[in-house]
């Protein structure tokens, strides 16, 4: 809006001859130099560079990498971690380009450091690492509440309407308010109990089976926002809203 203005009066500032000192400030034409940019070092990623929390009865070894993929796939380049506890043992696979030290448990990148995906997968991989060291180690749990008039669940040695996968698998018994049953299998290596009636613990080394098991149970029962009522996974909360009023 100033724009105009502000030139024409810097081009007649620029053809008199006054002072520089005896005209105003604001009548000055602005310095056009570009912007000077401090150069700062490289900013890593919060939790690749965390070291691994390995506790005494948990060994960790790395295979060297080897080639995945067959003729006419993508092949790529990949390391294993074994990672064996008191509560059983588990493997991953890891690229190539990110290397574990031994000593001090340390995740860095051998190859390219200012690419975007290896970047992404140095946190992610550090992330599984730790998830796998913490279930061999402790276990990981998910506590399931259920919320409603009769609503309760039950672990059962046997179903009717579902079949077993493996011999002596358990079943989870639901009674969310459905005219027939539901029964669920219990994955392998998942223990569930139930505390309450209206609670259901699971536990089991693998974070992953542990809760995409408890995602399954939730959908049964998704949380409403009207009554409050539905299944809850560990700490879930949800706001309530105003009926509807016609």
């Amino acid at each position: 809006m100033f724009a105009p203005a502000r030139r024409r009066c810097a081009q007649a500032v620029a053809n008199s001859k006054a002072p520089v000192d005896s005209i105003p400030k604001f009548l000055l034409p602005r310095c056009t130099a570009p912007r000077a940019f401090t150069t700062t070092a490289r900013c890593e990623s919060k939790i690749g560079s965390l070291p691994l929390s390995v506790p005494p009865s948990v060994t960790l070894s790395v295979i060297p990498p080897k080639t995945v993929g067959g003729k006419g796939a993508r092949t790529q380049s990949m390391s294993t971690v074994h990672v064996k506890g008191p509560l059983g043992e588990m493997s991953m696979e890891i690229p190539s380009y990110i290397n574990i030290d031994q000593q001090s448990y340390t995740l860095s990148l051998t190859e390219d450091a200012t690419d975007k995906k290896q970047k992404a997968m140095w946190g992610t991989t550090r992330a599984y690492l730790q998830n796998h060291i913490l279930g061999v180690s402790e276990g990981h749990s998910a506590i399931l509440r259920f919320v409603g008039v009769g609503f309760r669940a039950s672990v059962e040695d046997t179903a009717t309407t579902v079949t077993a996968e493996f011999p002596g698998q358990k079943f989870v018994n639901l009674k969310v308010g459905y005219s027939h049953p539901v029964e669920l299998c219990i994955p392998k290596g998942v223990t569930a109990s139930t505390p309450q009636p209206t609670r259901l613990l699971l536990e089991g080394p693998e974070k992953e089976v542990v809760m995409q098991f408890a995602a399954k149970i939730r959908k049964w029962r998704v949380p409403e926002p009207y009554k409050g009522k539905g299944i809850f996974v560990n700490g879930e909360t949800i706001k309530l809203k105003n009926k509807k009023v016609s």
